[in-house]
């Protein structure tokens, strides 16, 4: 393990330390949601508790491997891309149940809003195909998502008892008291060390934006349920995480792109509730006016895509945020 070191000028802490405070913080934000984190609770306050924790341990192993991404070259290099890759394997097993009960709710909750809604007309003989077909398309997506649900929590349980999560969890405990770094590139000035590598990760982050496409572009083949260039969006997304937690690290202000970045979990949430009614639109042999109600859910969220975009380009561009119509 490299010793940390300062530097002599006025006492700045060197690269080393700076970040090696960082990431011992944020290890120990982890080990101490872990403890809080028990997924065999199911309701209640202590279902309620697990889900907080459950979320601040995402957060915490998000930032770990955000940084080690970053920052890499002041670390061990071989110790962080096997920590990074470890961590962002719990993190997406982790995420995934409740991303469905999420989904779930708000499908349910844009389907109550929708049938109850006069300004949405009924297709041409059928009229109040969507009341009639809402509860049916309810109950369709609850069985879809549910099950999808049930699966993650298996598979989350199933991780949590493996050897790999416990080689993960034994790393970062070893990590929030020890942090190996290079011994080189860790004395460096922050200023000459640090700051740049934060600046690589802007300027991906900026490149990404900037090849976006404009507002209100369709892909070049539409479909009813076409993505609408979402990979793309998800890509700022995760670049835009990133970069907020290099800032974390420099003690930047990151009000900004925390904003931007809620108008992008707000986009993704749209986004993969638009597809799971796409999906469930798809199902065999389903009623006419099911399918009527799960394609007004489709074009509702794809609105709400939309307009998660446009506040996107007002947060991060200073743009006018334009409802699309």
């Amino acid at each position: 393990m490299a010793q940390q070191n300062r530097n002599p000028q006025a006492g700045e802490p060197d690269a080393g330390d700076v970040l090696g405070t960082y990431l011992r913080s944020q290890a120990t934000a982890f080990l101490r949601a872990l403890r809080r984190y028990s997924p065999s609770a199911v309701s209640g306050a202590d279902a309620a508790e697990s889900s907080g924790a459950a979320h601040s341990l995402r957060g915490a192993a998000r930032r770990i491997s955000g940084s080690l991404a970053t920052f890499r070259v002041v670390t061990e290099s071989s110790w962080a891309d096997g920590l990074r890759t470890e961590l962002v394997w719990l993190s997406s097993t982790l995420a995934d149940e409740d991303a469905y009960a999420a989904r779930l709710a708000r499908l349910t909750g844009a389907l109550h809003r929708l049938s109850g809604s006069p300004e949405l007309p009924a297709p041409r003989g059928s009229a109040g195909a969507l009341t009639v077909g809402s509860a049916r398309a309810g109950a369709l997506l609850d069985r879809q998502l549910t099950l999808a649900r049930t699966r993650a929590h298996s598979a989350t349980l199933q991780a949590l008892g493996s050897s790999r999560f416990h080689a993960v969890a034994d790393a970062v405990a070893v990590l929030a008291s020890e942090v190996p770094l290079d011994a080189v590139a860790a004395r460096g000035r922050v200023g000459e060390v640090l700051v740049p590598l934060a600046a690589v990760a802007e300027s991906r982050l900026s490149a990404a934006v900037a090849a976006l496409p404009p507002p209100g572009a369709r892909e070049a083949t539409p479909s009813p349920y076409d993505a609408d260039h979402d990979g793309q969006w998800h890509e700022v997304r995760r670049l835009l995480r990133v970069h907020r937690y290099a800032q974390e690290v420099l003690g930047a202000d990151v009000s900004r792109p925390a904003a931007a970045g809620e108008a992008l979990d707000r986009h993704r949430d749209a986004a993969e509730a638009a597809a799971a009614s796409a999906t469930a639109a798809r199902t065999p042999r389903i009623a006419p006016a099911t399918a009527y109600a799960l394609g007004v859910l489709h074009a509702d969220q794809r609105h709400e895509v939309e307009a998660a975009r446009a506040d996107f380009q007002h947060l991060w561009l200073r743009e006018p945020a334009v409802t699309p119509i």
